[in-house]
């Protein structure tokens, strides 16, 4: 056993302004699953989160339903809490940042740094809605991009990627009222970052971030680092400043210092020295889980604000990826804009607690939930193979032997492959590779399962002469399997308790438990453990988060090719179809249906992925043929290579696949209409 460490873990605050679904439970299950495991290690782990209650959509959120935003934070708390507990996200503490520690600790951070120098004030113009008698925040307006001009965008981005300023968007309009914004100047109180920019190189170029972060990071340490906004304009739900009547703490300012407010409250009822985690001297292990869009606030203003005020720095900030479901970004017209309750009601949480640890990687990457690979998963991993082992040698136990194990194991070497591996399985853990975990404790069951296999104890239980062999081999699996649902317990929680409980175990499972087989012991009646899924609960769990359709069911072609959902025409618009010319065609090694196109747009080049093979089995054919292509779609990464269009086709399939071809006398890049 190694020494007791003791480690502080945070994940990021829910918003409090809706509910959990299915892409935020990757951050808080692959958080869970961490701390879990250092506890089975027997080190000192704390785990503590809150809502981020504070901002203006959730000031005008309250407003439309009508109620004050305590209430509304209040309501969503709950659910919040509810939908955690039910996926056994086990947290020490779960608190809210509107409490009075956060404003405590705010407040304080905020006056060492302005006693530090480290706040500045300037006027600054801004988006103000007369309507609304309020200053806007960027996301809400929108307007016309004043860079590509796409249509529709939010004030500080569009679809396409171009950042600018809430003032630049072409015919502006407020969210909040739907009337033109007008500009307004405001006094702002403005975090110099750049304060801590040689501080902020030295910390990042630690161990302490992902390859991917630190690459990011590199790009903003190169363009400079900005004064930060840390101010809003009244009306704001949040904390007032310091000394500065109308002016609040932006959201994100007080937000991370949650962390800190939710553990202060816990050492007043734990007992605990809030400085012997927080204080500057610290030799505690300070970790923060969060997703890969947040990187820039937790790894830049929080390290400098914490280290400003006299605080210690995060050991780490480790990053993840979002969440695809079916291979596509989650959809609510698809039915996989998943609310964690939608789940709840329908299928068990522990079998996406599995998946996401058989996905989950230590890199900020993102991870599908592939609905048919989730069943399929489930069926042959955890109940083929996991809890196949228990379920095939309980029965003769308790049936036969009076619920009793064997005094010996029959065979020692292989069960002390089980327990040599558990050191391996730990280091994955440890490293936050749970995939790699996980295929490790699957090849492990795969050798349990070989044994019984090849021991035949049902063959052996039909023979009075052969009989007794029966009750070493069911022990002897029944080991492995205990071997098992250890290192599994961090992922499966409730299967682990029940698995407990049916071998009588005297205390909770520790990561050294299986060192010490269980031998000449009684166990309990074996109850099953995990079931299949049946396709037609996930069925409805996607129909139910589906939009209502009261159109009545199609027929014909349309029943099994289904119009899309709905879109109105300023979403149609936003497509670009330019005219390209393929220069060249090739065929994709290792690709069935793709053909590698290379297309001219007039002064540009691009990359695509057509699945036209079938059609054209000899690309030359291509070359020179004027095609029309979807400009303007994003990149999509595949495993042949980045596709930076699309180009249009029509047809059945197969053989019938059309490339469109533009007018006579177009040109490449010109614009189809």
């Amino acid at each position: 056993m190694t020494a007791q460490r003791r480690i502080l873990v945070t994940s990021a605050l829910p918003y409090a302004n809706g509910p959990i679904h299915i892409g935020h439970l990757v951050e808080y299950l692959q958080t869970d699953i961490w701390v879990r495991f250092q506890k089975m290690r027997g080190h000192s782990c704390i785990y503590v989160c809150a809502d981020d209650a504070h901002g203006t959509p959730i000031m005008l959120s309250a407003e439309k339903q009508g109620i004050e935003p305590q209430q509304l934070i209040d309501q969503m708390w709950d659910k919040h809490v509810a939908d955690f507990r039910e996926f056994f996200v086990d947290f020490d503490h779960y608190y809210t940042t509107h409490s009075d520690e956060n404003r405590e600790l705010a407040s304080l951070i905020y006056k060492r740094l302005n006693e530090g120098g480290h706040i500045t004030r300037r006027t600054i113009e801004q988006a103000y809605d007369e309507d609304k008698g309020m200053f806007l925040p960027d996301r809400f307006i929108r307007g016309t991009c004043p860079v590509c001009k796409l249509p529709d965008q939010y004030g500080d981005s569009c679809d396409n990627g171009h950042t600018y300023s809430p003032l630049e968007l072409i015919d502006p309009v407020s969210v909040v009222s739907g009337k033109a914004p007008v500009r307004r100047e405001s006094e702002h109180y403005f975090f110099k970052l750049g304060d801590f920019a040689n501080m902020l190189q030295k910390w990042t170029s630690g161990d302490n971030l992902q390859d991917q972060t630190r690459n990011k990071l590199a790009e903003w340490f190169e363009q400079g680092l900005r004064d930060w906004d840390i101010s809003r304009d009244a009306p704001y739900w949040g904390f007032e400043i310091p000394d500065a009547p109308g002016k609040y703490f932006y959201v994100w300012l007080d937000a991370p210092i949650g962390y800190m407010a939710s553990f202060k409250h816990y050492c007043a009822e734990a007992g605990l020295d809030f400085d012997e985690y927080w204080g500057e001297n610290s030799t505690a292990e300070l970790y923060h889980f969060i997703g890969k869009d947040i990187v820039y606030f937790h790894t830049l203003f929080w390290p400098a604000m914490l280290h400003g005020a006299g605080f210690r720095t995060p050991t780490a900030v480790w990053a993840h990826g979002f969440l695809t479901v079916d291979g596509t970004k989650m959809s609510k017209g698809k039915g996989t804009f998943i609310m964690a309750r939608t789940y709840l009601d329908h299928l068990d949480p522990e079998y996406l607690r599995y998946y996401y640890a058989a996905k989950l990687t230590s890199a900020v990457d993102d991870i599908d939930l592939n609905l048919e690979d989730f069943i399929q998963r489930v069926k042959s991993d955890l109940v083929g193979k996991f809890v196949n082992i228990a379920s095939r040698c309980a029965g003769f136990i308790t049936k036969r032997f009076d619920s009793k194990l064997a005094d010996e194991l029959p065979e020692q070497a292989l069960y002390k492959e089980f327990v040599d591996a558990a050191e391996p399985i730990a280091a994955h853990w440890e490293a936050r590779e749970y995939s790699k975990a996980v295929r490790a404790i699957m090849a492990l069951a795969d050798k349990a399962n070989a044994y019984i296999d090849d021991k035949k104890p049902w063959a052996l239980a039909k023979d009075e002469a052969t009989l007794a062999e029966v009750q070493p081999i069911c022990t002897q699996g029944l080991n492995m399997y205990r071997a098992l649902v250890t290192y599994l317990k961090p992922v499966l929680p409730r299967t682990a308790a029940a698995s407990e409980e049916f071998l009588n175990e005297a205390q909770p499972l520790t990561w050294d438990t299986p060192q010490q087989p269980l031998l000449g012991h009684t166990i309990n009646k074996f109850k099953p453990l995990l079931q299949r899924i049946d396709p037609k609960d996930v069925q409805s769990m996607v129909d139910e988060t589906k939009p209502a359709d009261e159109a009545p069911a199609p027929t014909g072609p349309l029943a099994d090719d289904p119009i899309s959902p709905e879109i109105v025409f300023d979403e149609f618009a936003k497509v670009d179809l330019r005219a390209a010319r393929i220069t060249e065609a090739a065929h994709v090694d290792g690709a069935k249906k793709l053909l590698r196109l290379t297309l001219d747009l007039g002064g540009e080049t691009r990359n695509v992925f057509a699945g036209i093979k079938s059609a054209y089995p000899d690309p030359s054919v291509l070359q020179g043929r004027l095609v029309v292509m979807v400009a303007n779609l994003k990149p999509r990464k595949m495993r042949f290579g980045v596709s930076e269009g699309m180009v249009l086709a029509a047809g059945p399939g197969g053989k019938d696949i059309f490339l469109l071809s533009p007018d006579d006398g177009a040109v490449p890049g010109m614009r189809i209409s």
